[in-house]
Formats: C-alpha cells, structure tokens, sequence
C-alpha cells in the first residue's frame, strides 16, 4: 500500500461518512413531518456503505487489495410509522392518532456521534499520512 493509496482511502472514507451525517440530519431535521410529497409521514433514511477496489489494474487487485469506501445507497426504513394519539393534529385519523415518522432521536444522535468520530478518524489517518510523506521528504536533505 503505497501513500497516495492510504490518502484516497482516507478520503473515500471523509466522503462517504460526510454523506451519512447528511441523511442523519436529514432525518432528525425532519422528526415531526406527518405530511410528505408521497403521503404520509416522513420516513427514516440509512446508508449503506460498499468497499470497492482501490487498485485499477487486475494484478494490483490479486497483490495487495485495498479497499476504498463508498456510498452504495441510500435507503428508506420499511418499519411502519409511530402512531401518537393527539386528536387535535390536523392528520390525525378518526380515532385521534397521527402516524409520525419512524425516527428513534437517541438511535439518530449515537448514529451521528459514530460518523462524527469516523470522519476525524479519517482525517487523522490522511494527516498522518501527509505527516509521514514530509518526513521522507526531510530525509532527502
């Protein structure tokens, strides 16, 4: 593995876990949506993550694998709605209850705490990475 490959690992890495920050504050932005272009309330949305060849050539692949991050897709929770009784709610239904959206706010801020810390785990490395390349680069002198 060479330094540029560690670098665009890192970086794979500050892309996709910037993505996931993105859908969970979308989701916690949207807590208290009952009512959607589609209908009904909002629906809780997740990434998932695929590790993709760094290497391009085939050899490469067959050496010394490296595996950078990606975003393979964004995906919307099947679980059904929360249903909370509020007769006073302008989507409640006959019997007074409002289906609001299927979104666990301790679950959604753990979530963001674990991609908040793999995003400076990230940098870290790719710092690390530059730190080691200036090193080299000082050895030369």
């Amino acid at each position: 593995m060479g330094l540029l490959d560690a670098i665009n690992v890192s970086a794979s890495g500050l892309t996709a876990q910037r993505t996931r920050i993105n859908v969970i504050s979308g989701n916690l932005a949207n807590v208290s949506t009952t009512r959607t272009p589609e209908g009904g309330p909002y629906k809780r949305k997740d990434v998932v993550f695929e590790a993709r060849p760094e290497g391009a050539a085939f050899g490469q692949v067959l050496q010394d694998q490296v595996n950078k991050v990606s975003v393979s897709e964004i995906t919307e929770d099947k679980t059904p709605p929360r249903m909370q009784y509020d007769p006073a709610h302008p989507d409640a239904n006959a019997d007074g209850y409002v289906a609001m959206p299927n979104i666990n706010l301790v679950e959604e801020m753990v979530n963001l705490l674990a991609a908040t810390r793999s995003y400076e785990a990230n940098v870290t490395a790719m710092n690390s990475a530059k730190d080691m390349a200036m090193r080299a680069l000082d050895i030369g002198k």
